[in-house]
């Protein structure tokens, strides 16, 4: 946490909260360049873009559609609308899909859970198809909750035409929108996040192997999806975490499934060498304890109501400077939850976080001389 010195200034009713710690100047060199169409690296904790090319640019997806596919499906399972030893009913549709495939047949039921896997490790096209089915009732429908999930989430260059990424016109998405996805696939569902992470599935008898070669080649690699069509390219989604920081890396339009890997390593790399994602408080942390006037209790404590972490190159977290900007005067009632002034953190001058501060308690209004005595100081201070 910060240190600081408290200093009034009457003159622009603020309580200000300087860092005493010496600034010193951090160097990062120019960011990767990439043979690829579109990429980018964020800090999956802050949605802080570090590198991007084309980010914005519509592409065609291939088979990194299926982030969304699972994504949905955790969503069924966690909401408890599906378990995961559901059995799934394989149709004709399902099964004649071509591409990469988990080899489910026709006419047969099959474990929820082994489908998830099928379509997450083996990029099944045909365990996509069987759990949209299972789903919505159908693969258009389950489109639908695609595009409508896709909206939710801010992906707002992004439509889906199937759930596979098997080439279609306008089945397309963007760097920055897959960026969005990816965070949600590891904040909202945790506990399915670390199928991706898994090397091998084997099913019919057959053994297939994740097609995400980082997974075999660094161990901080813990996801996430593949994907490659002739019109997409060769492209992957993939996650990492080192020291405390996860970073995510959208790389799309590469010339083979090798550059694919090796042009995301040198964006993970390039992160993790360079930043750093760092905790400067905890929800619920008392920032401050002003005085209350004409209240029961003689001061009100602030807090601040989520955790904050910032993405800041790596040893620059002696420059970050904080202030607390606080109301001069506050006066009982207060209520719980009450904004009563905010936290601004910035570093070299480029402001990072303005959060509210909150009470944390409520307050009430003190007896008539109590407040008579308090009025009449605020009148005659503000007088002098």
């Amino acid at each position: 946490m910060l240190k600081f010195t408290a200093k009034i200034v009457f003159t622009i009713a603020l309580l200000t909260l300087t860092c005493l710690a010496q600034a010193k100047q951090v160097l990062i060199p120019a960011p990767p360049q990439l043979a690829a169409s579109g990429y980018l690296l964020i800090d999956a904790a802050t949605g802080k873009v570090l590198v991007d090319h084309n980010a914005t640019e519509q592409l065609p997806p291939a088979s990194l559609t299926k982030l969304m596919t699972a994504y949905i499906v955790a969503g069924e399972l966690d909401r408890g609308k599906m378990g995961e030893s559901d059995m799934v009913d394989i149709s004709v549709k399902a099964w004649r899909m071509g591409g990469s495939k988990m080899f489910i047949r026709e006419g047969t039921k099959v474990k929820l859970m082994d489908l998830l896997r099928g379509v997450i490790i083996q990029s099944g096209n045909d365990a996509s198809v069987a759990l949209a089915e299972h789903i919505a009732g159908s693969e258009g429908a389950f489109v639908d909750i695609m595009n409508q999930q896709a909206a939710l989430l801010g992906m707002n260059d992004t439509n889906f035409e199937n759930s596979t990424g098997w080439p279609a016109d306008g089945h397309l998405t963007t760097a920055h929108d897959l960026s969005l996805l990816a965070r949600a696939v590891i904040n909202d569902h945790p506990e399915f996040y670390k199928l991706y992470a898994e090397k091998y599935f084997r099913y019919n008898g057959i053994n297939q192997p994740n097609r995400n070669k980082l997974l075999f080649r660094d161990k901080s690699v813990d996801g996430m999806k593949t994907g490659h069509t002739e019109a997409a390219g060769y492209c992957l989604v993939s996650s990492a975490r080192k020291n405390g920081m996860r970073l995510i890396s959208v790389v799309m339009g590469t010339r083979s499934e090798e550059a694919r890997a090796a042009e995301s390593q040198k964006l993970l790399s390039y992160g993790f060498r360079y930043y750093q994602t760092h905790k400067l408080y905890s929800a619920g942390d008392i920032l401050s304890s002003p005085k209350v006037w004409a209240g029961m209790a003689d001061k009100v404590a602030l807090s601040i109501t989520e955790d904050i972490f910032l993405t800041i190159p790596r040893g620059a977290q002696d420059s970050l400077e904080a202030n607390l900007h606080i109301d001069d005067v506050i006066k009982a009632p207060i209520a719980q939850g009450l904004e009563l002034g905010n936290l601004t953190v910035s570093l070299d001058g480029e402001e990072l976080i303005n959060t509210p501060l909150l009470a944390q308690q409520s307050v009430a209004e003190a007896g008539f001389f109590s407040r008579l005595w308090d009025n009449l100081v605020l009148f005659f201070g503000g007088l002098f």
